[in-house]
């Protein structure tokens, strides 16, 4: 599994990078703007992630934008969800019905409140089947 982390602080960058590591290959950003370039880098070159875990609170380009923009993208390129299109696990402080239920209308599949733990990211993978 291939996967991009975007998140601007350290400790749930590390914590998510290790745990997925452990699966695949992982690429780390620490903003909404490098997010973006990184995925349309990844499907460029053919090598596309399957996996997203994107932060709602990012410097410089926040992550509901870049989630927008990102599926933006794969329509353009006739990707959808379900065929081909990655999967986005929103990692957030934000817990509240507006930010939930806005993330899951741009097209994320996973919504996970911090703080973040091992459990908490596996359950999220095994409901996305990506892991066992």
């Amino acid at each position: 599994m291939k996967t991009l982390i975007a998140e601007d602080e350290f400790i749930n960058r590390k914590l998510i990078s290790r745990l997925m590591s452990s699966y695949g290959d992982v690429d780390v950003t620490v903003d909404g703007e490098e997010v973006v370039s990184a995925f349309t880098l990844a499907l460029d070159e053919g090598e596309p992630y399957d996996l997203l875990c994107l932060d709602i609170m990012m410097p410089v380009k926040d992550g509901m934008i870049a989630l927008k923009e990102i599926r933006k993208i794969e329509e353009e390129r006739g990707i959808t969800i379900g065929n081909g299109g990655v999967k986005i696990m929103m990692t957030t402080a934000l817990s509240d019905s507006k930010h939930i239920l806005g993330a899951f209308r741009e097209g994320c599949e996973s919504y996970v409140v911090k703080p973040l733990t091992r459990d908490k990211i596996l359950a999220e993978l095994q409901k996305l089947d990506l892991v066992k």
